[in-house]
């Protein structure tokens, strides 16, 4: 740390104020007039009355508290910190009054426009509603929740979207709920298998209620379709008791949801074995919330073979129900 100035050479002005409340010119000659020497063009602080620019420095000084007359109107120098610390004070009234302006502003700006509030805003049309989804991914840093229910604006699009891949490469955890009827879909069946083989962290259930990202948990975007039935609108909601509902909502549908993985093909495990292949798949398919219809067109056989099938799994696996049937296997890493 440099040494202060000598009082014979007088005081450099710093570049910047180390004082905040003062301009450079004004703690210079302060710092001067402490020391107790001559400030630029100005006679000691007792000194004849001061002219041109260090008049308006003296009063500046003065202002501030910093200086001050005396009986007979000599300027004397004044303790600097609770001046300062005044100023300092009467600045933060005025950052929280500027905050409450904000907020009293904001909300009359909602009730004049009808679009956002405090804690939610509304995004209209494919560049912000996309822009806004994929910038979510990309400054996550531990996890993202969402439910799957397909894509409004490209609903033949398969597999992670194009910002899923970079964040888990990042460390980013993804935990998806798909809605079973869009695994009933080719196209959902395969968005789950290429997911999944990504590391996607996969659950389905039935009537899934809405389209939903949660990023960490600081923001959540919920999209719906236009009822028009073109473009795509989303609420984007901040943190807030609605943001904590939207989270616990998704922790209610996750834990009732059942485990799925990509559907596996028919090599990799002996004849005769548990789980067999078709096991895996008749699995699969289940958990995925499939019809009997279509699981039995899927794996080449009768609906009745389906439902022998599934009822001698439910027995091995002391399963009462289909549903008890796709946890039990889950467990026991069949799917």
């Amino acid at each position: 740390m440099s040494q202060p100035p000598e009082p014979e050479t007088g005081p450099q002005p710093p570049s910047e104020p180390s004082v905040r409340g003062l301009t450079p010119e004004a703690e210079a000659l302060y710092r001067a007039l402490l020391l107790g020497g001559r400030a630029p063009g100005v006679g000691a602080v007792d000194g004849a009355d001061p002219a041109g620019g260090s008049a308006r420095l003296l009063g500046e000084l003065e202002r501030l508290g910093l200086l001050a007359r005396d009986a007979d109107g000599a300027l004397r120098v004044r303790p600097p910190r609770l001046a300062l610390e005044r100023w300092a004070a009467e600045r933060e009234l005025e950052a929280v009054r500027a905050r409450q302006s904000a907020d009293d502003l904001s909300r009359l700006y909602t009730v004049h426009t009808g679009a956002g509030a405090q804690f939610a805003e509304v995004l209209e049309g494919e560049e912000a509603v996309v822009g806004t989804f994929e910038a979510m991914q990309a400054e996550a840093r531990e996890q993202i929740r969402g439910f799957e229910r397909g894509s409004y604006l490209r609903p033949e699009e398969v597999g992670p979207n194009p910002a899923q891949l970079p964040s888990m490469e990042r460390g980013v955890a993804y935990h998806v709920v798909y809605d079973a009827a869009f695994l009933q879909t080719e196209v959902g069946l395969h968005s789950l298998q290429e997911a999944v083989r990504a590391g996607e962290n996969a659950r389905a259930f039935p009537g899934v209620p809405m389209k939903l990202v949660i990023a960490d948990s600081s923001r959540a975007l919920i999209s719906v379709p236009p009822r028009s039935g073109h473009g795509v609108m989303a609420l984007l909601v901040h943190p807030s008791m609605l943001l904590d509902a939207i989270i616990e909502l998704f922790e209610a549908f996750w834990r009732l949801a059942v485990p799925v993985g990509a559907v596996p093909g028919r090599a990799g495990v002996p004849v005769g074995s548990e789980p067999s292949p078709d096991t895996q798949r008749l699995l699969a398919l289940l958990s995925a919330g499939s019809t009997d219809e279509a699981i039995a067109r899927d794996l080449g056989v009768s609906q009745r073979t389906v439902h022998r099938r599934v009822s001698r799994l439910q027995e091995l696996l002391g399963a009462r129900t289909r549903f008890q049937l796709g946890v039990q296997a889950a467990r026991r890493g069949w799917l």
